[in-house]
């Protein structure tokens, strides 16, 4: 089943990029975007269960990635949340983690982490709903045959 992220970035050329790029390699869906900080949280205050993964932009059009995660009401929320910046400077990191933020990529130098990130967060989501996790990982190495108790 495909990852619903929710995407807070104001350049519509990376945002498509992005859209594309975790669309074929993570298998996960983009459920909303927003421009600005109050279309993210509005979007975000009306749509809790609609999301499983939350993308921000550190500097919107108007607004902050960091006001969103300011205004994102539970724990169980900002955890869900990702930064993915230009800006992921030590202090712009300690602020994202301290404001509940799981975890900041900086979008030059860390694109596959994030995109190893979306794809754990997708094999996460199917265990949980009982689905298959991702094909690629399996559950013991290929080749060594399974312990035999007798």
């Amino acid at each position: 089943m495909a990852l619903p992220i929710f995407l807070a970035e104001d350049d519509p050329a990376l945002r498509e990029q992005l859209i594309q790029a975790m669309d074929s390699i993570c298998d996960a869906k983009v459920v909303a975007t927003a421009e600005t900080e109050a279309q993210a949280t509005g979007w975000l205050s009306r749509h809790p269960h609609d999301w499983e993964l939350g993308v921000l932009d550190l500097f919107l059009r108007q607004g902050t990635g960091i006001g969103v995660l300011r205004a994102l009401n539970t724990p169980q929320e900002r955890d869900r949340m990702v930064v993915l910046t230009n800006s992921a400077s030590a202090e712009n990191r300690a602020t994202c983690l301290a404001l509940g933020a799981h975890a900041v990529f900086d979008k030059t130098l860390e694109l596959e982490d994030f995109l190893q990130h979306c794809r754990d967060c997708r094999d996460r989501q199917d265990r949980e709903r009982g689905g298959k996790a991702d094909e690629r990982v399996q559950d013991k190495p290929e080749g060594k045959p399974e312990a035999k108790t007798s």
